[in-house]
């Protein structure tokens, strides 16, 4: 089988989350709350009771701390936690992350983040 090098192989494209490279992304597991349904890249993650992450709420106001790597499907019924991949650190554009409807990133939030290593910036979008 011959392959061609004028062959388009596969297409990524942009989602606009990362702003920079300043602090450098760190990722690490967490454990996300059962129940939350899909969950896309770039969903901002605070901590919740009993200590497991979901996505960021009224409920969870200043607990910010991680932001999703990877889209995680937690489920439609409460249960186990979920294991997914989120960034401890970084740098990225608060237009892109994701929150619950209706809620919009607070001060309290922005300052949380800012103290374990997660950096916000307003980007204009792609």
């Amino acid at each position: 089988m011959s392959k061609r090098l004028d062959e388009n192989l596969g297409y990524v494209s942009p989602d606009n989350l990362i702003n920079g490279m300043y602090p450098p992304t760190e990722v690490f597991s967490v454990q996300l709350k059962a129940g939350q349904g899909e969950l896309q890249r770039g969903t901002l993650l605070a901590t919740g009771e009993g200590g497991v992450m979901e996505k960021i709420s009224s409920t969870t106001i200043g607990k910010a701390n991680a932001v999703l790597a990877d889209p995680m499907d937690t489920g439609a019924e409460a249960g186990d936690a979920v294991t997914a991949t989120a960034y401890r650190t970084g740098h990225f554009n608060t237009n892109s992350l994701i929150v619950a409807e209706g809620y919009e990133i607070t001060a309290a939030d922005k300052e949380a983040l800012r103290s374990v290593g997660i950096l916000l910036s307003d980007a204009v979008e792609i």
